[in-house]
């Protein structure tokens, strides 16, 4: 019975501390969200302006987090970059989704010469890893931020297309399918009423993960300066104006990073819990 108790017990804390952490990652992103959409509502100071008497003040003061080499507030630059951040990521994913879903229906429902085409090329795109894909496709269309949503976006629609292809096909032979095809609908009709619809509740899960993924990504290419550049406030940006600093003012490099890294595991988070709940399982 101790064991019984001991593993109910065990239960009950996995349960309690799985709802506060998404009660906090939703809490991150509503507040992500919020500052993206008014950033004016966290700070009254302005994202670009520069006042070298106030250059690397330390955190504290009239400064949350300090200043940067040119003055400006570290706070109010990276509440600004939200927006930007945010942008990259979500525009990316749904770049991709949109995509991927055109390529896995094409070799789901196009016929063998079709399937194999799309899934050998789908198979070379995952061979290589997603940021180097992401630097080679920024290569040839030159640095950028739309060149990097672009590069985002190709590195991730290959895992879009393969769910899609894979569900598009099981969906295709069930009977609803069957009679609407009976009842002479056209197939354009089928695909749009029937098949996509039914075929997007993994993919929609799938990209809510990604999400964090390409706002990462989108980061990473800002720091090595190929997607947002200075002196536009991208959190990625800012991660690589503080690396120049980090022995005399470890806050301009080090508060950025926290953004970064909150804001992608609070999107995991929530993207776990919903994958969970579509496996029918306790998050």
């Amino acid at each position: 019975m101790s064991a019984v108790a001991a593993e109910v017990d065990a239960r009950g804390a996995n349960v309690v501390a799985g709802g506060v952490m998404r009660a906090g990652a939703a809490l991150v992103l509503g507040l992500l969200v919020l500052a993206a959409v008014w950033p004016g509502l966290f700070t009254a100071y302005s994202p670009t302006e520069v006042d070298p008497a106030l250059a690397l003040r330390p955190p504290g003061g009239g400064h949350l987090l300090g200043t940067d080499q040119l003055g400006r507030d570290i706070w109010t630059r990276i509440v600004y970059g939200t927006r930007l951040s945010l942008f990259t990521g979500l525009a990316a994913t749904a770049l991709a989704v949109a995509g991927g879903t055109c390529a896995g229906l094409l070799a789901a429902l196009g016929g063998r010469a079709a399937d194999q085409a799309v899934m050998r090329t789908a198979d070379v795109l995952l061979a290589l890893p997603g940021m180097l894909l992401a630097l080679i496709v920024i290569t040839v269309l030159g640095p950028g931020q739309g060149s990097a949503l672009i590069a985002i976006a190709v590195s991730e629609m290959p895992g879009y297309a393969r769910m899609i292809r894979a569900r598009a096909l099981v969906v295709r032979r069930a009977e609803y399918v069957d009679a609407a095809v009976v009842l002479g609908l056209p197939h354009r009709s089928v695909v749009a009423r029937h098949i996509l619809p039914n075929s997007l509740s993994p993919l929609l899960v799938l990209a809510t993960l990604g999400t964090g993924t390409a706002i990462l990504a989108g980061s990473a290419l800002s720091f090595l300066g190929l997607g947002v550049r200075p002196p536009q406030p991208e959190w990625g940006a800012l991660l690589a104006e503080g690396r120049e600093f980090l022995a005399t003012a470890w806050w301009l490099a080090l508060f950025p990073g926290l953004a970064i890294t909150v804001t992608v595991v609070a999107v995991n988070v929530m993207g776990r819990h919903l994958r969970l709940r579509f496996e029918g399982r306790r998050a």
